[in-house]
């Protein structure tokens, strides 16, 4: 049962990474539920690090079925013109993330992006606002877009934009941009055939890991008030981008 489960996995997947693979996506779904972000933000760098058989295509899989979930659970929560905001600036975005996956090298593009992410979590640990004004959303989901597309963790820019909305309606709000935007993502990515069918199946075998991090989350996210949210939100924003560094440059 185990070699015909590998024959349908990616070609560089490693049995004995499962155990490691499915803790990671249970705490990072855990994360997102209760912040509404934090999934890619966790998993992706050290995705890259450990488990480079996830990143991109099946941290997008399961980040499109988390986002799907929490919107679900908090549809009534939706603000829908920041909803459109967002997805311009995200199909933009992939749009870009893609011409730059065909044709440059990424690394240098994660890196400015990282640094951008950790002066601005610097900023607004500083007392610096960020409105969550209609051009800062655009702004916010072009970078998402080409972070998304390119790391699979566009959550960061997210993060600092939406840092003062009400907890559950940031929560529905980037959930709605987020299923959206990773089925942009991944069909940008098969597009360019960075996206095959064994990348697919990896993501569907962790899904149980997912599943069970979100119904967890469920009992926790109450207790969180909006300034611990917002400190969640940043602290994990600012971990991402040090682990998309940390990817970058490693060997």
């Amino acid at each position: 049962m185990l070699q015909s489960l590998t024959e349908l996995m990616p070609g560089d997947f490693v049995p004995g990474h499962l155990v490691g693979m499915g803790a990671m996506v249970f705490i990072a779904a855990l994360l997102q539920g209760i912040g509404g972000l934090g999934f890619a933000m966790v998993s992706a760098p050290l995705a890259v690090l450990f488990f480079p058989e996830m990143a991109p295509g099946p941290l997008l899989v399961l980040g499109a079925g988390l986002a799907l979930l929490g919107l679900l659970r908090d549809f009534d929560a939706v603000d829908w013109p920041s909803v459109t905001t967002l997805m311009a600036g995200r199909a933009g975005g992939t749009l870009l993330a893609g011409a730059t996956l065909a044709a440059l090298p990424t690394n240098a593009f994660s890196i400015v992006f990282a640094l951008l992410i950790l002066a601005g979590v610097g900023l607004s640990f500083a007392g610096w606002k960020v409105r969550a004004s209609h051009p800062n959303m655009a702004i916010a989901g072009l970078a998402s877009g080409l972070m998304g597309t390119i790391t699979s963790s566009g959550a960061p820019p997210f993060a600092i934009v939406m840092q003062y909305v009400p907890p559950r309606q940031m929560r529905a709000t980037i959930s709605c941009v987020f299923f959206a935007g990773a089925i942009l993502s991944l069909l940008m990515l098969a597009y360019v055939d960075r996206f095959t069918l064994p990348q697919l199946w990896l993501g569907i075998l962790l899904f149980p890991l997912m599943l069970g991090g979100f119904f967890v989350s469920g009992r926790f996210h109450r207790y969180f008030s909006p300034r611990g949210v917002r400190l969640l939100l940043l602290t994990m924003s600012g971990l991402g981008a040090l682990g998309i560094l940390a990817r970058t440059v490693a060997p």
